[in-house]
């Protein structure tokens, strides 16, 4: 049923509210003052679907569809990474994607790759040696210890550069680069790369180094490009997690990792940016019905701090986080992870388990939200979740077993599955142990 453009926007709205099943993802739009809801949009660009039921044709530019960030994530997409003897990892040579979604049983892996992405944070932030020994050693880091390996190797390759580092355990016990490398590579303008190194036999990077004594430009685009990789779990939500304290309103600059800092990012984006502040207002209301709005404002007897409360559908009454299911919270979290501006989200982001505490209803609109975060960022995943998983597809999927202690990371071959893809999804193919990853 397609409705052309001439139709009035009232005669439209009968048709959005209230939301029925079936509808792919939602965005909020304004167009001749009236604000509307719609689901997804042709690939033309031509047409929008309001959940299923009608199209209308448009010719402005969605709020969110807009890309603010232009081609900075094409040009740092992190394309291939290569690590050996790290934790569960012997030998891993791995092409990633714009969406990456690994899947697995306990204990297979899965989580020991997203470490390694918070290895290497501590690496450029020149933390390595208090991160080992805080994690207990150099032994435990090292694919089954010190006796069976001796080095920790590492190679992230991105946009037009890539960072190496060999690490080995010193007489003392700690970490020590063995190796450190960066280099350039823009095969459109030269026949080969061009490598520096930076020495080694010291116990923190030489990245900083590099880019302030000698103004390294190769050395300071790595760390600009690695720093901005982020690890989020927004799992605490106990009552001492700091998202449900007063806080101060000036910590706006980014969303923490932990989502501590939710209240006042969120009363920046709503002074800021109202269209991304209300598209996340209305994303969480199709997972709790009851939410009407943040009550976003300073507390009245110290202006600096401020607190994450909210109020209720039919209700003047106002509430706080604590009045919120965990599952709920972290899914506000997530929202506001997935729908800020373009322009401040990292250029990777990194989720391990995303789904806890989610229903699966939840879990849906959190994939359809990932699907469309990928045209301004990168994302990797670990999960548990059928759920999830039925939503992707063949090629987003990379399934990690654990063999002999060894992690091995495989992507689905799609001529193997072609005759079950039909009739099932991905995640019920992982569920009956067709795509391996499971307990064995």
């Amino acid at each position: 049923m397609n409705y052309e453009h001439q139709l009035k926007v009232s005669t439209l709205l009968s048709w959005v509210l209230p939301y029925p099943s079936g509808y792919l993802f939602p965005f909020t739009c304004v167009w001749d003052g009236v604000r509307f809801l719609y689901n997804n949009f042709s690939e033309e660009k031509k047409w929008i679907t309001i959940f299923g039921v009608g199209q209308l044709k448009y010719d402005f530019e969605s709020v969110v569809g807009s890309d603010r960030r232009g081609d900075k994530m094409k040009n740092n997409v992190l394309k291939r990474v290569k690590i050996s003897g790290f934790k569960s990892i012997r030998c891993l040579d791995l092409e990633l994607n714009s969406l990456n979604i690994l899947i697995g049983a306990n204990g297979s892996g899965k989580s020991n790759f997203i470490k390694a992405f918070k290895f290497l944070n501590q690496i450029i932030n020149q933390n390595l040696e208090f991160f080992v020994a805080k994690s207990g050693g150099a032994n435990t880091l090292l694919y089954f210890g010190q006796k069976t390996t001796q080095q920790i190797k590492f190679s992230w390759e991105f946009g037009s550069n890539t960072y190496k580092a060999i690490l080995e355990v010193s007489a003392d016990g700690k970490l020590i680069f063995a190796e450190e490398e960066i280099s350039f590579h823009n095969s459109l303008y030269y026949t080969s790369p061009y490598y520096e190194s930076l020495g080694k036999g010291h116990f923190e990077t030489k990245l900083s180094e590099a880019r302030e004594n000698q103004n390294n430009k190769i050395a300071d685009y790595v760390i600009k490009a690695i720093k901005s990789w982020k690890i989020y779990h927004f799992h605490d939500t106990s009552d001492t997690a700091l998202i449900k304290q007063n806080v101060d309103i000036d910590d706006n600059d980014y969303l923490k990792q932990d989502a501590s800092n939710l209240a006042p990012y969120l009363y920046l984006l709503k002074e800021t940016e109202s269209n991304y502040y209300q598209n996340i207002v209305d994303t969480i209301r199709l997972v709790a019905p009851f939410f009407d709005d943040f009550d976003l404002q300073p507390n009245r007897l110290n202006k600096t701090k401020i607190k994450l409360e909210w109020k209720e559908k039919g209700s003047d009454n106002y509430f706080d986080a604590n009045a919120l299911s965990d599952g709920t919270l972290r899914f506000i979290s997530l929202v506001t992870l997935l729908l800020q501006p373009p322009d401040k989200l990292p250029q990777i982001i990194l989720l391990d388990e995303p789904e806890l505490g989610l229903h699966p209803y939840a879990i849906v609109v959190l994939a359809n939200l990932l699907k469309q975060v990928i045209a301004h960022t990168q994302v990797i995943i670990s999960t548990q979740s059928v759920t999830l998983v039925n939503q992707f597809e063949l090629e987003d999927i990379i399934v990690v077993e654990k063999r002999d202690g060894e992690s091995i990371f495989q992507r689905l071959l799609s001529d193997e599955l072609e005759s079950w893809l039909d009739d099932y999804g991905l995640g019920d193919l992982w569920e009956k142990n067709l795509l391996g990853g499971r307990p064995s």
